[in-house]
């Protein structure tokens, strides 16, 4: 376990499980001392700040972007969380995203033929989005979808049962998949400059989820100026990490490390569990003291 995770989501993210409090809680209980809750576009999660239990908390957050037709997550540390640009982000996106949900849950009921109890979406639903996850848990909570040969990897036992609620979204809902509905994110160069504006750091979050070792997508991504890769990830394989290690080493960027600990709907992803060696931990927090970030 690390000491260090700076990337997690609370409720704010339309994916996370718990408050802010009970993140903090949970920081303190793992034995973290630095964490940074790194939500999907909102920085709401600071105004919710009281008591941090010991834990350094770093203000961050996690912006959706693109880059050559691609999605990625950019995670901003040091931001300033009273903005007015998050807010206008977020108000952006919540918006696209209620108006697409019907739309994705259509296609999903016409691709896969699952049953969904859209009362109870509703009244799951933050904001009225019908997020991936959301309506995975719901349809694996219908017995008439256990038979369902597009169902059956994510219930327990199954090839995709280890997150089955996320891998849901990755197999059917990601971009390029067939239930795959267009969001407008903003460029990666204009989310670079708006961390940079407030003098935070820009890291690209989990490549090996983005990227997956398309070395050109990668030497065009490396032209633009991120202060750092999120190389220790849960996601990642040993072959990943050691790729993009090599990758931030050649380009003098910051390694980081980070869960994204969402709760329940990433069950095998434990905070602290980011898998980066101590004495890389070590320097990393030493490299955080010197970007004003920790003590």
């Amino acid at each position: 376990m690390n000491t260090i995770d700076l990337h997690m989501h609370s409720q704010y993210s339309i994916d996370g499980e718990f408050s802010v409090k009970e993140l903090c809680e949970q920081a303190n209980h793992n034995g973290l001392r630095v964490m940074a809750i790194a939500d999907h576009n909102s920085t709401r999660a600071y105004h919710d700040v009281t008591d941090t239990k010991g834990v350094q908390l770093i203000p961050a957050i996690e912006l959706d972007c693109t880059f050559q037709g691609h999605d990625f997550h950019l995670l901003g540390y040091g931001i300033n969380p009273e903005a007015k640009e998050y807010a206008e982000i977020e108000k952006d996106i919540i918006t696209q995203e209620q108006q697409a949900s019907a739309q994705r849950l259509a296609l999903l009921r016409e691709h896969l033929h699952i049953y969904i109890d859209e009362e109870e979406l509703k009244r799951r639903s933050f904001h009225g989005i019908y997020v991936a996850e959301t309506i995975c848990e719901i349809a694996m909570e219908d017995a008439r979808n256990k038979d369902n040969p597009h169902m059956k990897p994510y219930y327990f036992g199954g090839a995709r049962s280890d997150n089955p609620y996320v891998n849901f979204y990755w197999d059917y809902c990601s971009q390029g998949k067939v239930a795959y509905v267009p969001i407008h994110y903003m460029s990666m160069e204009k989310a670079i400059a708006l961390y940079h504006s407030q003098h935070a750091l820009a890291v690209l979050a989990h490549p090996g989820n983005n990227v997956k070792e398309d070395a050109a997508l990668l030497e065009a991504l490396l032209k633009l100026p991120f202060n750092g890769i999120e190389v220790y990830s849960s996601y990642h394989t040993p072959e990943q990490i050691a790729y993009y290690k090599q990758a931030a080493l050649q380009h003098n960027l910051l390694i980081t490390c980070g869960s994204d600990f969402h709760g329940k709907t990433k069950p095998s992803v434990t905070m602290g569990k980011c898998h980066m060696p101590k004495e890389e931990e070590e320097m990393l927090y030493t490299q955080l003291q010197a970007n004003g970030l920790c003590k």
